[in-house]
């Protein structure tokens, strides 16, 4: 037996082990990894077709918002809030009904808002929605602020919380 030490040429590196793997060693990762992935992508297209179908209830909540603003510096502003519950309603409604609120206007329109939208409201929205769509311009000048801010929060609460048959 030698005593001499060997020289640095003489050593040798260590081998590496070799990489990990990063698929499943059994069939039951695979298997969950499937099942998550068709879980999320369901639950992603939910959203989405939620988000999609409430894009109308967004919009009018913005215009109402605006409108509101508007018509805190000058009462005409809320001659808009009758059409603006108009489009509202008619975004609202499913395809087959769509038509039947579409052609609705003057009385017949007041008479649909009264009847399905206005449900919820002041019991002074209906003779206040008829000012503002028909009556002169000081009529609606002289309108109370307050009542005036109560209608618009209840068209508010009516964008928020109608719900729109599928």
């Amino acid at each position: 037996m030698s005593d001499a030490l060997p020289g640095l040429d003489a050593l040798r590196e260590l081998p590496l082990p070799a990489a990990v793997s990063y698929w499943p060693q059994t069939w039951g990762w695979a298997v969950l990894a499937v099942v998550l992935g068709v879980g999320g992508a369901w639950v992603a297209a939910t959203i989405w077709r939620r988000r999609r179908r409430n894009l109308y209830r967004r919009q009018a909540l913005k215009a109402l918002q605006q409108l509101a603003r508007e018509a805190e510096r000058d009462p005409l502003a809320a001659r808009g809030l009758p059409a603006l519950l108009k489009r509202t309603a008619l975004a609202a409604q499913a395809s087959g009904g769509r038509a039947g609120v579409a052609s609705l206007s003057g009385q017949s329109w007041l008479a649909y808002l009264e009847r399905d939208v206005l449900q919820g409201f002041p019991k002074e929205a209906p003779a206040l929605m008829r000012l503002l769509a028909y009556a002169p311009d000081e009529a609606v000048r002289e309108l109370d602020s307050a009542t005036l801010t109560q209608l618009i929060r209840a068209s508010r609460d009516w964008m928020v919380k109608h719900h729109v048959a599928a």
